[in-house]
């Protein structure tokens, strides 16, 4: 049975991408490995797969006891493909905060970088194996897309340096293919206020509240903003029927880094505390803010280690 290296529910470019690169790295060293995935491709990402001419992963819904499993871009089970938990776990490559209890000792490589694709790019050069161009291209995309074009503030030099090299090996220039890239992903074209309320969404808990944050980054916020009182009540729904407390969307503006961040669901004041403003109604202006994993969850959690 082949090793499944998979990424996270709903999944970002990073997440396809890197499943799709680290299993190379371990078919290239003679390793039985296929990358899956456990949520749909989005936009984005299917633009950078159609690029580089290269098939979405297999889709699954759940793994078997005992399979043997790489987790990356994530490390909380609640974000993991079901099953994950009767799995074999055999490593984790991530740059997120930590959150897992292992019961035996596994590979695990995280990294302080904006992008897990760098860690496996890096894996790749340091274990000197020779990275397909179409392999490189996928890497790149995710980097430009977890750092929106080396905007966010997760942004490193390394995945700066990655970046470079990557494109040189994919014969792509590096900024027009990442903005083509971006543009591509940025609108909400045909997608329901149920999908864009659930686009890129990862649960947490905070303190004793449990909630789903998700993002959309776009070109022209006012594309999701119109659509504002349907996305609250698609949000709503999310919470009653799933169990959350919060919902939370990021509405991302990548030209002008700034978020629009739409929520339901209480204590409201988990956010005023966490982001300085009064949260008495549905939405926020966060100028500056452009990353989930940096902005908006620490920010999050303190607050509600204070409530």
């Amino acid at each position: 049975m082949s090793k499944i290296v998979i990424g996270h529910k709903n999944p970002d470019t990073d997440s396809i991408c890197s499943a799709l690169g680290y299993a190379a790295l371990l078919s290239a060293k003679g390793e039985d490995a296929v990358a899956c995935r456990c949520g749909e491709v989005s936009k984005e990402t299917q633009y950078a797969l159609d690029y580089f001419k290269v098939a979405a992963p297999k889709f699954i819904e759940k793994v078997e006891e005992g399979q043997e499993v790489f987790m990356v871009d994530h490390n909380e089970f609640p974000q993991a493909v079901d099953g994950i938990e009767s799995a074999a776990l055999q490593g984790i490559i991530d740059h997120h905060k930590m959150d897992l209890h292992t019961a035996s000792p596994m590979f695990i490589h995280t990294e302080a970088v904006g992008c897990t694709a760098t860690i496996v790019s890096n894996m790749h050069w340091c274990q000197g194996v020779e990275m397909a161009k179409e392999t490189a291209g996928l890497l790149l995309s995710a980097i430009i897309s977890d750092t929106l074009l080396f905007k966010s503030p997760t942004c490193t030099e390394k995945d700066k340096k990655t970046a470079a090299k990557l494109a040189e090996i994919a014969g792509v220039d590096l900024n027009a293919y990442g903005m083509e890239m971006l543009k591509a992903g940025a609108g909400v074209g045909d997608m329901t206020p149920a999908e864009i309320a659930k686009n890129d969404s990862k649960p947490f808990t905070f303190g004793k509240y449990k909630a789903i944050v998700s993002q959309i980054s776009v070109m022209d916020p006012a594309e999701v903003m119109a659509l504002k009182d349907l996305l609250l009540v698609a949000m709503s729904n999310m919470c009653k029927h799933e169990g959350y407390d919060l919902s939370l969307v990021m509405v991302t503006d990548i030209m002008n880094e700034s978020t629009d961040l739409l929520y339901v669901g209480e204590p409201k004041q988990l956010l005023a505390d966490a982001f300085g403003k009064a949260a008495d109604g549905d939405c926020m202006h966060l100028p500056g803010v452009v990353s989930r994993k940096k902005q908006i969850v620490p920010q999050l959690t303190e607050a509600a280690a204070k409530l």
